[in-house]
């Protein structure tokens, strides 16, 4: 076998351009590395005529710091331990010239060739455990170029991490300003090539914004289940066998893979919860062609052993795995300038002020009674050290201590207060989204009625589009009413269970009409199922009031 460093380079294209078949259509390099091309791919060019191809994803709202319509939700109420539902802010690496942010990911996983291109081919068989390798120039060249279109797994972690760094030594090279053309740019500086976090690949896996407007978004899988399959390698129709990139059909952002054949590393290390809990080794998202199609689903995420125990020869190793490999995204730092950072430091009062109070960590780092409330914890906690290690001061900080649980009453009062606050809101919105379902039945039976009469002269048609104005008014009256009764809800959701229960009690003890008194007892199990799933159920809470609703007489 030829490992000559000087023939490294030659040997990789002959790898790459072998004798096709004319019936294969595509050129061997589009089969290896856009087997399913768009006319707005971002490509970047690989030394040996290899390329890697980027999308777009777009993410919700505009301005730097966010928007509220970024908020999503990510995990699975019904998937495993640690797939727990979180609410967080998406953002972006770069923007448009329309103001619209988004981030930039692979198209396809990272395939052999590609690696081998970047690290040349002693240095993929160098970095593989892949029993296999050494048969590559012994295959003939149909199972050569399948062989090399398939993800690259079988490395490290650290391994993956050298590429990144080669492949941007080797964009970024001075002599070769036309290799980052391609690169999107933010204040006028090209991004890199690293990792996507968990977020910003769960986002992508999951439809991105096409699939939030579709309402899919939360779905346990972006695509209907009957049809995994056509979308996904997995272990029944994979049986453990990797296959080459982009043969399954791709989902909403024209992504490929991203359930099913590699998991793929992020640059995120694996919590027990996004973002919180202890930090372990990488988090892995996708599943592979080993995981059973019951257990496919976007919030399918595992824990990578980067470094892994071998009890029988007492070493660490670095963990290589068949089914484990990566697919790159392209990202830029966050301050890119002092004249950047003025702009944005002045940017964050405003939306300190506004759409922060909306987001997760605002709600829960801006909540004065909640902040406040961890604050006289510590307090508490240091009083008892102080009183322990200062018999003298006992008197003077016992009396600390007893207008700190003063303060920690009138906080509980407060938080009870607004408990209450959204209760009341949210019956009112639930009130009102009742009447408008209830009146929507007769509107679509008069809907009907002038189809019929249209199909018999055209002087109905104007009766045919009042109606038809008015239940596009009803629609958008209840989306708007389901819209604040579901914020409610999310904000009653991060509210103590006890003073939710204490609000309740206290507005079901109030005269209330029939109509209130049914619409309480929905907006409890509402609650109920928040706080047990952690989720937001907006169709079926419509489904539920519909049902409840309709022929209801207020008594």
């Amino acid at each position: 076998m030829i490992t000559e460093p000087r023939f490294i380079g030659p040997l990789i294209l002959l790898l790459l351009l072998v004798v096709v078949p004319a019936s294969w259509g595509a050129s061997p390099a589009e089969r290896l590395f856009d087997p399913q091309p768009a006319e707005d791919d971002i490509v970047l060019p690989m030394p040996d005529n290899a390329m890697m191809v980027f999308r777009k994803v777009p993410v919700p709202g505009r301005g730097f710091w966010g928007d509220p319509s970024r908020v999503i939700q990510l995990g699975d109420a019904t998937g495993g331990v640690f797939e727990g539902l979180q609410r967080q802010q998406i953002a972006g690496s770069f923007v448009n010239d329309e103001g619209q942010w988004y981030l930039m990911i692979g198209k396809y996983e990272l395939t052999v060739a590609q690696f081998a291109a970047v690290m040349n081919l002693q240095g993929l068989m160098d970095a593989s455990a892949d029993p296999e390798i050494t048969t590559l120039p012994e295959l003939n060249p149909r199972e050569r170029l399948e062989w090399l279109a398939r993800p690259l797994t079988y490395v490290s972690h650290a391994d993956i991490q050298r590429f990144v760094e080669r492949y941007n030594h080797w964009l970024f090279d001075p002599e070769h300003p036309e290799r980052r053309e391609n690169l999107p740019r933010i204040e006028g500086v090209p991004g890199f090539l690293r990792l996507p976090t968990e977020d910003e690949w769960a986002f992508a896996a999951r439809g991105g914004i096409p699939a939030l407007e579709a309402g899919t978004f939360n779905d346990r899988l972006p695509f209907d289940a009957t049809r995994l399959s056509e979308h996904a390698w997995h272990l029944g129709n994979a049986r453990h066998a990797l296959r080459p990139v982009g043969l399954r059909v791709g989902n909403h952002l024209r992504l490929y893979d991203m359930l099913g054949n590699a998991q793929e590393m992020t640059a995120s290390r694996f919590r027990p919860e996004f973002g919180q809990g202890k930090p372990g080794g990488v988090s892995v998202r996708g599943g592979s062609v080993s995981t059973p199609e019951a257990e496919m689903r976007s919030a399918l995420r595992a824990e990578f052993d980067e470094y892994a125990w071998d009890p029988d020869s007492g070493q660490m190793r670095q963990r290589r795995s068949f089914n484990t490999g990566a697919r790159l995204a392209i990202g830029s730092n966050v301050i890119l300038g002092s004249e950047q950072q003025a702009r944005i430091e002045r940017e964050y009062e405003a939306y300190r002020e506004t759409v922060r109070q909306a987001t997760p960590v605002g709600r829960s780092l801006d909540n004065l009674v909640a902040q406040a409330s961890g604050q006289l914890d510590d307090m508490d906690a240091l009083l008892d050290a102080l009183i322990a290690d200062n018999p003298g001061l006992s008197d003077p900080l016992s009396t600390l201590k007893a207008q700190s649980e003063q303060a920690r009453l009138q906080l509980t009062q407060a938080e009870k207060a607004r408990a209450r606050s959204l209760v009341q809101d949210a019956t009112r919105n639930g009130a009102n989204l009742s009447v408008l379902v209830s009146k929507l039945p007769a509107l679509e039976s008069a809907r009907d009625n002038a189809l019929k009469l249209v199909e018999h002269s055209t002087r109905y048609e104007s009766r045919l589009l009042e109606v038809e104005a008015l239940i596009d008014a009803q629609k958008r009256s209840i989306d708007e009413q389901l819209s604040a009764y579901e914020d409610k809800l999310a904000e009653l959701g991060d509210t103590h269970p006890d003073h939710v229960a204490d609000a309740f009690e206290t507005l079901a003890a109030r005269r209330m009409t029939a109509r209130e008194g049914a619409v309480l007892e929905l907006l409890d199990l509402h609650v109920q199922r928040y706080h047990e799933l952690r989720r937001s159920e907006p169709d079926k809470w419509l489904e539920e009031y519909s049902t409840r609703f309709v022929g209801f007489e207020d008594g």
